[in-house]
């Protein structure tokens, strides 16, 4: 016989199976939001996984296809044989959660799927909104917030997180066939993604590396002054968050163009140590 706390439970093992960074500060919520924001979590590591771990392109859609099917039975109250579902369909109905947030995060899975590049910055604005933003706004009503605004900066929190995993993670993309870099951008500066994918790394993918790492601290700026929209407790866990990202981006600052070639592996005391700093000091915004 399954129960809401066993569902719940499995979530738990799935986050602390990941090592995920996002586990200390998701530690400082109450049990009902820790709950509900773990839920979030082990359901996106599923449409992740579901795309990532697949043998092949086929067997990537064919999964994802039946995730698709399974939440949105899951989310209608039919009955699931998956835990994580069935935990998600508890939160997203316990905090009133946006039902497009989770058709939102499946459908970015899906661009996984079906693109390789990205022509502009625009349409890598869409991906991130997809896979980040949405988990963003749907984060954030678990959390309670106390301005609508609270919203929209949490889509812009989302992009800042994406961005940072993207400058991460490049030789790993790069391993998968993909490169998230917007051709746009690359030819501005000199280069093209051909010259990524060979491993031409000349001194103009400085410049690269420097336009992306403004793109996203200008979206650490805006979504900043959420840490006064949020509930007490929400606030918590997002400055956690919060500082332990902006220190990812700044090791993606320091490296330069040294990210083109390996991903970026941040001590973790230096991050712990980041986000207890945000956490009690704040994100850095007036009240």
């Amino acid at each position: 016989m399954t129960t809401t706390a066993a569902d719940h439970a499995a979530c738990a093992e799935a986050l602390r199976r990941a090592g995920s960074s996002f586990a200390a500060p998701i530690r400082l919520l109450p049990q009902a939001k820790r709950r509900g924001t773990t839920a979030l979590y082990a359901f996106c590591r599923r449409a992740d996984d579901a795309v990532d771990d697949a043998p092949d392109e086929p067997a990537a859609a064919a999964g994802l296809d039946a995730l698709t099917a399974d939440t949105r039975g899951a989310l209608a109250g039919e009955p699931s044989g998956d835990p994580v579902l069935r935990a998600l369909a508890d939160t997203v109905r316990r905090f009133a959660i946006p039902p497009w947030c989770i058709d939102e995060i499946l459908a970015g899975c899906r661009m996984d799927l079906t693109r390789r590049r990205y022509a502009t910055f625009a349409e890598l604005e869409t991906y991130c909104g997809r896979v980040a933003g949405a988990v963003g706004v749907a984060a954030v009503h678990v959390w309670g917030f106390t301005d609508p605004e609270a919203v929209e900066r949490a889509r812009d929190c989302g992009l800042a997180f994406q961005l940072t995993n993207i400058l991460r993670d490049i030789p790993e993309d790069l391993g998968r066939g993909r490169v998230y870099l917007p051709e746009d951008d690359l030819r501005e500066c000199g280069v093209s993604s051909a010259d990524l994918v060979a491993g031409r790394i000349g001194p103009a993918f400085a410049a690269v590396a420097a336009l992306e790492v403004a793109r996203a601290e200008a979206a650490y700026a805006r979504a900043a002054v959420m840490d006064r929209m949020l509930s007490t407790d929400g606030r918590c866990a997002f400055r956690g968050m919060f500082g332990v990202y902006r220190s990812i981006l700044a090791a993606v600052r320091r490296a330069g163009p040294a990210i083109f070639t390996a991903r970026v592996r941040p001590p973790r005391a230096r991050l712990l140590a980041a986000g207890l700093t945000t956490l009690l000091v704040g994100t850095g915004t007036r009240r």
